[in-house]
């Protein structure tokens, strides 16, 4: 494997000579793609750098030997290890509008990929995945969000797509208990339920506002709004509002949850998995890692380590860090 000075490294990436970033192995990794494949240095290149840092690799990968180092990983790994490589070469909206596209595409649609992603961003983090979503296939997101989906579940995913929940921090205790009496009277209070009072109030208030409503509904109803949402909807309306009301209480605890759910029992789900993180390793994977122990008592790496393998197991094990 040929050695890189140190200088090459430094003009080629830009980063400083004080980066962790900014050694010989840095491109030398990707070098050996030329005739084979260190899978080891790979990892430990990719999953110890930023995205930003990845970008200047990337870039640098291309100066350096006229190639795209994504095409060239692809070219020479498989299976889920490749996926989480390449999820980790992508900028985050990218990312998200990649998974999405392919949630949608072709026969099928993955629902839970959609509500995962849909109901955890912002305003902000929405307009960049549209953005990139259009950048990348030409394609309108929530045209194809709608040409897959039906119903009111369809309404509650265009609401979020319009990316115009109030973010703001006021609170109107008023309006709070407006809120929860209308959605105790459009659900547990009457025969069927009235989904659109559900979606007005989740989809359009702030957080604070909707931490003060749920308080006030478990007042007037005497149960959580978690419970009745099970109680009063099924299938992927009801995922897609627990997601919301999960994700407004305790993002890091959702994202736990759905990592659980992903190696629990038989088999693995990989999809939401590898999704999960990559997405969030650089976010606030050190905040699910502790939500993971406090809810399941056991650590995140250690069902790691116990559900996957080989090079797949060690990526995921370096995004997750340390075992405690």
């Amino acid at each position: 494997m040929p050695y890189f000075p140190q200088a090459f490294i430094n003009r080629l990436t830009g980063i400083p000579s004080s980066s962790e970033a900014d050694t010989p192995v840095t491109m030398a990794a990707f070098f050996s793609l030329q005739s084979g494949t260190d899978e080891s240095a790979i990892i430990e290149v990719l999953a110890k750098r930023t995205i930003a840092q990845r970008q200047l690799i990337k870039q640098a990968f291309k100066k350096a030997f006229g190639k795209d180092l994504v095409d060239e990983l692809k070219g020479e790994l498989t299976g889920n290890f490749e996926k989480v490589v390449v999820g980790l070469m992508m900028p985050s909206p990218v990312y998200s509008a990649y998974e999405l596209r392919n949630a949608i595409k072709g026969a099928g649609t993955d629902e839970g990929c959609l509500i995962d992603i849909l109901a955890s961003q912002n305003n902000q983090e929405i307009r960049e995945i549209i953005a990139a979503y259009k950048n990348a296939y030409g394609k309108n997101l929530e045209e194809d969000v709608c040409s897959d989906t039906s119903g009111m579940f369809q309404r509650v995913l265009v609401s979020l797509l319009t990316a115009n929940r109030d973010e703001s921090d006021r609170v109107d205790q008023a309006q709070a208990v407006q809120d929860a009496k209308d959605m105790y009277e459009a659900g547990e209070a009457r025969w069927g339920t009235d989904e659109v009072k559900f979606l007005t109030v989740l989809c359009i208030r702030n957080r604070k506002h909707l931490l003060k409503v749920f308080e006030e509904y478990q007042r007037i109803s005497k149960r959580d709004i978690e419970e009745s949402i099970k109680r009063e909807m099924s299938g992927n309306l009801e995922d897609a509002f627990l997601a919301i009301v999960k994700c407004l209480r305790n993002k890091p605890a959702f994202f736990a949850e759905r990592l659980h759910k992903s190696m629990k029992g038989l088999g693995t789900t990989d999809s939401i998995l590898i999704r999960v993180m990559v997405s969030r390793c650089e976010i606030d994977m050190l905040d699910i890692k502790a939500q993971f122990q406090k809810m399941y008592g056991k650590t995140l790496y250690s069902f790691i380590k116990g559900d996957c393998s080989g090079d797949y197991r060690n990526i995921l094990l370096q995004l997750c860090g340390s075992d405690s």
